[in-house]
């Protein structure tokens, strides 16, 4: 079986959460896992910003938390890149209607001037169960900091070994790993077997 038929035959025949797909600088384009994904999910909302060049916190997390609280079920986010830091930058309301989020490829907005307005990212845990995915040589986010990032949300860590940025340009479309870790959030399950090839750690060991 395909990854469409797989992907098919394990989506909930009634949802119960609402998936929020929230991508990041210059959005994710055709063939990107979380433009996959969204064209596939019947439950999930795609984010979309007003200005995908030039961001600005204000703006993106405005954007974002008007998508959580209009959702109609528990939301789990689904994120990539600058989309990471700007979850992490919602406001409680918003905050209290996740129940779960995927943090894939976080960024380092100190890395690039452009992103600079949604420094300094925050340090304190979040309030719903969270799982951060990181490559070892990413080029947007040494891996230090995003294990630094994970300890201090409180997230699981997942770290993947030259996977780049977790996108198209590295080879990363359809990612079953990926989706393997969103059935983990929608199903709340209490611990997450990696694919072959790749490691997972706790927090504590980031």
């Amino acid at each position: 079986m395909g990854f469409k038929g797989w992907l098919a035959e394990s989506l909930p025949v009634t949802p119960t959460t609402s998936i929020i797909i929230v991508p990041g600088w210059r959005d994710s384009g055709p063939g990107h896992w979380q433009s996959l994904w969204a064209e596939r999910l019947p439950h999930a909302r795609r984010v979309v910003q007003d200005d995908w060049i030039t961001p600005t916190r204000s703006a993106w997390v405005s954007q974002l938390e008007k998508t959580v609280l209009a959702a109609t079920h528990p939301v789990v986010i689904v994120a990539h890149s600058l989309g990471c830091i700007a979850t992490t930058h919602m406001g409680p309301e918003a905050a209290a209607k996740v129940c779960g989020a995927l943090l894939v490829a976080p960024a380092d907005p100190e890395r690039r001037a452009i992103l600079s307005d949604f420094a300094p990212v925050p340090y304190a845990a979040l309030p719903y169960r969270s799982i951060v995915v990181a490559s070892s040589n990413d080029p947007f986010c040494p891996i230090r900091l995003a294990g630094a990032y994970a300890r201090a949300w409180g997230s699981e860590f997942v770290r993947m070994q030259n996977a780049g940025h977790i996108n198209i340009d590295s080879g990363h479309g359809e990612w079953p790993l990926g989706w393997a870790l969103l059935q983990s959030l929608e199903g709340d399950h209490s611990t997450i077997q990696p694919a072959a090839g790749y490691s997972q750690v706790s927090p504590a060991a980031a």
